[in-house]
């Protein structure tokens, strides 16, 4: 049988193919008739048809206790190489082809996953919002006036829409966590190394995650640990320390961390607030202990991501490109990262010193919680209001996001509720490094309760 509406997630299709009620082949055909009859701007370059379907006939002569993803379709944000496709990063003038495919993405397909396509993008990985791209904007799935978050934009609506079953994007200051929390995703965004970056452009080289984008939380751990590993020819990859080994504590014993209250932002959002505190409530039932911690020291390394030279560390990647092609470049894009011209190497280390100073001090906070519970962001925006004011809401977009990576730290959002106009609210669940499976089980309790299990 073949589906009547959209791909399911991974666990779900993975059952259906155990009881036989559908076979690969028969799901490549749903997604592709899906592509041919949606226009959802989710899309810069897919594969050919009958190329996946071969990959899907040759499964047939394999069982599916070998293939931990078997037959399951995902995509890919194009900063991220596939060998068959061009990766442009957003920008058509900027489109190579690669030799090989980035080893994160050869791991799921070794796993039995089919790739389909490559994913619009807010171009160069520069922006939480899904409108900055030459490939169209991304709406939001639940209401089209409103952004899609980004830069992983297009991922998030491949999945949301059930083109795919997962996606990987990538995420620097929230580009995989923004667009999740407002499509009603999971967004994991692991420990910084643990998943390479080698076949990547990235935001930042230093900072930048891939990151998984699902329906639930055990379908984005099960990809992260396929895709996980360390990678010589990556230099920040990581040893994951025994992440996915361990055993995480029975998560009413855990302690968590919310902002104090004069700390959070809503923007003047009421319902957003009301959201928020509803979460607030389920933890106080749920876990040992909650209690308010200081959000300064947070706040103060968010700040330092787009004004401190971090901004610079985007030149390395893309800035002889962008004097070369300035014409080739959204205008907002071409700004951001032309602003890092300005920062001396003396700034560059005044702000490395005052980040380990933030990194001791936020560490002192996880000696008391076990995790931090916030806002994945404070409020929605509508496309033309973003783009009024891009620069000021991509800001506000990135309050409670921007410092996860610069303090090494994980992270996963999770939809918790729904704004009346439509686009969900989630929250972030943020653990130390190398807390990955913790945080996902913390995460999973909010999401039961979302989803009223």
């Amino acid at each position: 049988m073949t589906f009547d509406t959209t791909i399911p997630g991974v666990s779900e299709l993975l059952e259906r193919y155990k009881r036989n009620e559908t076979t690969p082949k028969e799901v490549v055909q749903q997604v592709y008739y899906q592509l041919a009859t949606e226009d959802t701007n989710a899309w810069i370059a897919t594969r050919d048809k009958a190329d996946v379907l071969d990959e899907a006939e040759a499964l047939a002569s394999v069982s599916i206790d070998e293939k931990p993803l078997y037959g399951i379709p995902f995509a890919v944000k194009d900063n991220i190489d596939y060998s068959e496709l061009p990766t442009s990063a957003g920008c058509p003038a900027y489109t190579y082809k690669p030799d090989e495919s980035a080893p994160v993405v050869e791991k799921l397909l070794d796993a039995g996953a089919l790739l389909i396509g490559k994913t619009n993008m807010d171009q160069f990985a520069t922006g939480l919002v899904g409108t900055r791209s030459p490939y169209g904007v991304c709406k939001n799935v639940f209401n089209s006036d409103f952004i899609s978050g980004g830069s992983s934009s297009g991922s998030a609506v491949a999945v949301a829409t059930g083109h795919v079953s997962f996606a990987l994007g990538t995420d620097t200051a929230g580009s995989g966590r923004v667009p999740a929390a407002l499509n009603g995703l999971i967004g994991l965004k692991p420990t910084r190394g643990v998943l390479s970056n080698s076949g990547v452009v990235p935001g930042c080289a230093s900072l930048s995650c891939v990151s998984v984008l699902a329906h639930t939380i055990d379908d984005a751990v099960r990809v992260e640990q396929i895709a996980a590993g360390y990678d010589q020819t990556d230099q920040y990859s990581r040893h994951s320390k025994g992440t996915f080994e361990s055993t995480t504590p029975a998560v009413e014993t855990l302690r968590i961390g919310v902002p104090a209250e004069d700390d959070l932002e809503f923007y003047q959002n009421k319902e957003a607030k009301q959201q928020f505190e509803s979460v607030v409530d389920d933890l106080t039932a749920s876990f040992s202990s909650v209690e308010r911690i200081d959000f300064s020291i947070f706040e103060e390394a968010s700040d330092l991501l787009y004004n401190g030279p971090w901004v610079a560390e985007r030149l390395t990647n893309v800035g002889e490109f962008i004097k070369e092609h300035p014409d080739d470049i959204d205008i907002t894009v071409r700004g951001i990262i032309r602003d890092g011209e300005m920062y001396s190497a003396s700034d560059a280390f005044d702000a490395f010193h005052r980040l380990e100073r933030l990194r001791k001090d936020a560490a002192v906070i996880f000696e008391d919680i076990d995790a931090l519970v916030v806002p994945t962001i404070g409020t929605i925006y509508t496309i033309e209001g973003e783009q009024l004011h891009p620069l000021e809401i991509n800001s506000e977009l990135g309050y409670y996001t921007n410092f996860v990576n610069l303090l090494d730290l994980s992270a996963v959002s999770v939809p918790t509720g729904k704004y009346t106009a439509g686009p969900t609210f989630s929250v972030s669940v943020i653990g130390e490094a190398f807390d990955d499976l913790q945080i996902a089980s913390i995460g999973d309790t909010l999401h039961d309760r979302e989803l009223g299990k």
